[in-house]
């Protein structure tokens, strides 16, 4: 499928910029009528960034996977929409048409229907990276239902407290999932978090049975189905429920700046329409391209460019449980040859991990098919750029670094495949609709031509994210009061003389690690919760392979007895708290224990003295004149650098 809107030269993209700018309504009519309406919608955009009210594509009414597998079928039926690789090696990839693709999601779909799923519910998902993952994903998109996927390495906890705030009546799970020799037993914390949950709003847990573990060891709190007892095989029609424009398709959380993290909302046309625009262009995909996005569906990256992007354009996409270094660190590559996959997209975090070991498990493997490579999640530093350029893409593929986030819905800034020039660290040019603006602390629109600030954007676009779950007063404080007018990144950006973009990193309280975002404040509020521990405060500082490192420090009470007994031991207990509480993804690298942290007389903890002492020799604290107490600094850097 090669859509009229899709950008194939340098000129195409200068024109669709300056139409988008210019005259956004026809321009975005132009993109939306290419696809399946079951009613046309009237207006294109409506709203604002001052008052948040931003809709899309108003009357029209759809559903997404008509969109991403009906209008497929009946033009290339057979055309192959989905290939999942194993986690073991030996083990057989499986294959799926996208007639066989929509005849399994519409079998899902008459399972969630005959449990009581119906449109406008909310349907929770903690599974491995299996095909019957993306089954239900799109069942749920096919009923009006929403689906929120949480991440399999996040613990019971953060399960929990994801069921509950999105009042889930249904949570979906596999008795286990694969990580090389590993099994990760998520039906067991998935029967934690049901224990944990209050109040209990799951009705019925459905469980994949993989033969991982034994179902009937710990009985479910609630009615439990087994997938492979309740799936009919002659369920294969279902007409596609018709939602509004606006109405909600997916639930996904990101961390933030306070404790608790944000169920982000995106709705059905919006969403639609920039995923399968972003894709298209900045991937530069053709009807016999194979996309490998490597991200857990657990992600945003995951929901847009291994789900619906390529879905929508008619691609096909790999899907991977495994583990990209096992058995050995050719296995990414061994996939890539197996399946030449045309199109690969990955974290910065992989890429060095990979760097590190012999290029000769990369050179052994055929690469010949490869056409693009792309980077997400993070800033690439120029070291890992210029390795996956010349060695995995032996200098004939183009990078594409992209710069997006969950609440973006799909990619904003990232140069377009054999188009736009690129630069080692520069996610380049903003795509067509997308007016970055730097701006100052105050809120002032920076004019120079090479500048850095506060990134913002300053219209809406399909993408953009509805709300916060359950709380739009947050979404507005958190992303358009900080600087009225604009939409507030949180990231820090500068520009450079040819109007390239390099991210900087965030500049709110929140860690990027590994690409994944986690707020300082949430995991703070997981330390705190021991009992010996009085206060806490974690900062990000740089590592070479996961970006950044969770430092924390922690005030302990004196008095506590396990204090007293065994100092070294809760240290590495503390790290344990933070996984449990959180995940494995939270765990702190450095965890030190100091007599106290360093706070302005309004009670305020200087976080930049904290990094200061825990990234650098540097004595250079900036002013210490506003602290109550400036004689922790010294106590804590005897710590740090290991003086007592």
């Amino acid at each position: 499928m090669d859509p009229h809107w899709r950008i194939k030269t340098l000129d195409d993209y200068r024109s669709a910029y300056h139409r988008a700018a210019h005259d956004p309504q026809n321009f975005w009519r132009d993109v939306a009528e290419t696809f399946r309406w079951r009613q046309p919608f009237s207006t294109v955009a409506q709203g604002d960034l001052k008052t948040g009210e931003c809709s899309w594509f108003l009357e029209g009414h759809l559903n997404i996977t008509e969109n991403a597998l009906d209008r497929h079928v009946a033009a290339q039926p057979e055309k192959l929409a989905l290939i999942w690789e194993p986690a073991h090696p030996d083990e057989p990839a499986l294959h799926f048409s996208y007639k066989q693709l929509l005849r399994e999601v519409n079998r899902t779909a008459h399972m969630l229907a005959r449990i009581g799923v119906r449109k406008g519910h909310v349907v929770t998902l903690y599974m491995p990276m299996v095909p019957e993952l993306l089954f239900a994903v799109l069942a749920c998109a096919r009923l009006g239902a929403v689906h929120s996927v949480v991440f399999g390495g996040f613990s019971a906890e953060a399960l929990a407290a994801r069921l509950e705030d999105t009042a889930s009546t249904v949570l979906i799970t596999a008795d286990g999932g694969k990580r090389g020799t590993r099994t990760v037993p998520l039906r067991a914390a998935a029967l934690e978090a049901l224990a944990l949950q209050k109040p209990t709003t799951v009705q019925t847990l459905v469980t994949l049975d993989r033969g991982l573990a034994d179902p009937s060891v710990h009985q479910a709190p609630v009615h439990e189905v087994l997938w492979h007892e309740a799936i009919r095989s002659n369920d294969t029609t279902l007409d596609a429920a018709p939602c509004a424009s606006e109405d909600p398709l997916f639930v996904l959380y990101t961390s933030g700046s306070t404790g608790s993290p944000k169920g982000i909302v995106h709705a059905h046309a919006g969403y639609m329409v920039w995923a399968a625009y972003t894709f298209a262009n900045v991937f530069q995909v053709t009807p016999a391209s194979v996309h490998w996005c490597t991200a857990d569906l657990g992600w945003i990256t995951g929901h847009s460019y291994l789900a619906y992007g390529p879905l929508l354009m008619g691609a096909t996409s790999v899907m991977f449980e495994g583990v990209p270094t096992w058995p050995d660190a050719s296995r990414l590559w061994q996939v890539v040859a197996r399946h030449q996959v045309t199109h690969l997209y990955t974290a910065p975090t992989l890429i060095r991990s990979l760097q590190g070991h012999d290029t000769s498990y990369v050179t052994q493997c055929d690469r010949s098919s490869l056409k693009v490579l792309g980077t997400v999640g993070e800033p690439i530093n120029a070291s890992a750029w210029h390795w996956y350029h010349d060695v995995v893409g032996e200098g004939r593929c183009p990078v594409v670094d992209t710069w997006w986030q969950t609440e973006t819905g799909g990619i904003m800034i990232a140069p377009l495949a054999g188009i736009s020039p690129t630069r080692p660290t520069y996610a380049g040019w903003p795509l067509p609709g997308i007016v970055p603006t730097l701006v100052d602390d105050q809120g002032h629109a920076v004019s120079d031509v090479c500048a850095g600030g506060n990134l913002c954007i300053k219209n809406p676009w399909p993408g953009m994210m509805k709300t916060i779950h359950g709380n739009f007063e947050r979404f507005l404080n958190g992303y358009l009061r900080p600087f009225p007018g604009y939409y507030f990144t949180g990231d820090g950006a500068l520009r450079d003389v040819d109007g390239m973009y390099r991210v900087t990193g965030r500049v709110d309280d929140v860690l990027n690690v590994s690409g994944h975002r986690l707020g300082t404040a949430e995991l703070e509020n997981a330390l705190n919760k021991h009992p010996a521990v009085v206060e806490s405060a974690v900062i990000g500082v740089p590592d070479e392979r996961t970006g950044q490192a969770i430092c924390a420090f922690v005030v302990l009470d004196p008095s506590s007895q396990e204090v007293a007994a065994r100092p070294k031991d809760l240290l590495s207990e503390l790290q344990d708290q933070a996984t449990r509480h959180i995940g494995a993804l939270a765990k702190p690298q450095f965890v030190y224990a100091v007599p106290g942290l360093p706070k302005t007389r309004s009670g305020k903890i200087m976080r930049r003295i904290l990094r200061t002492l825990a990234a650098s020799n540097s004595r250079d604290f900036g002013d210490t004149s506003t602290l109550i107490n400036p004689e922790v600094v010294h106590d804590i850097e005897n710590i740090v650098h290991g003086h007592i």
